[in-house]
């Protein structure tokens, strides 16, 4: 039984490196917030939250690996390229097809969409992804790229006679284009109370005390 197991261990350390390699060439030139750094912080985010939560690692890592492999905020507002494109990488890397839906409903239902719609599918694996993705959406890195995508996106920095918008569906989520500091109130200090297993909201404790005590400082300065 164990040289069953170091061999199906052996393959899937195999496939997770020569996905690695096709993610790095796929997002090489990548908007800064959605690049393979990113990736890579999920990856090692999730691998550490699903040791401890007891979620399938494999799973766990190709989902992480291919969760923004065609975002569709790049892509049109397209939900549709990034599943289709992730079940073909998965397909030709032969993963049992079980595994391949899997993995490709965590994709399916990991976006933030605006925090309001519950997802139809549920699974331990797709909480810890999409935990650790949220986590590297807030604290230092979180505000980081949070502006980086708003310089990407030539949105305001800030404009205080524009509100944020704090009750969006998904459409509105989608289309707004308000100042970044904004996207603090409509999404980032939001992220603390939506993870969903014990580690992730250990995890988001202090990310969102950093993300509180920046905001302070920001509103300091800009009223003097």
């Amino acid at each position: 039984m164990w040289v069953i197991v170091m061999i199906l261990n052996n393959l899937e350390t195999s496939i997770i490196k020569e996905l690695i390699s096709i993610v790095q060439a796929e997002l090489k030139d990548a908007e800064g917030g959605h690049d393979w750094f990113h990736i890579e912080r999920v990856l090692k985010t999730s691998e550490m939250i699903a040791k401890i939560e007891k979620a399938n690692i494999f799973v766990v890592q190709l989902a992480a690996l291919l969760h923004d492999i065609a975002d569709a905020k790049f892509h049109g507002g397209d939900e549709t390229i990034g599943p289709l494109k992730a079940r073909e990488i998965l397909k030709k890397l032969h993963i049992d097809t079980q595994v391949i839906d899997n993995v490709v409903q965590i994709i399916e239902n990991i976006s933030f969409k605006g925090g309001n719609k519950h997802s139809e599918y549920v699974s331990l694996e797709l909480d810890v992804v999409r935990d650790a993705d949220r986590l590297d959406a807030m604290g230092a890195i979180g505000i980081a790229r949070a502006f980086n995508y708003g310089g990407f996106k030539n949105r305001k920095l800030y404009d205080p006679e524009i509100m944020p918008k704090l009750q969006m569906d998904k459409e509105e989520y989608k289309k707004n284009d308000g100042p970044t500091i904004n996207h603090f109130y409509e999404k980032l200090l939001l992220l603390k109370d939506l993870m969903t297993t014990k580690s992730g909201k250990e995890m988001a404790l202090e990310r969102h005390q950093f993300l509180l005590s920046y905001l302070r400082q920001f509103n300091k300065e800009v009223s003097i």
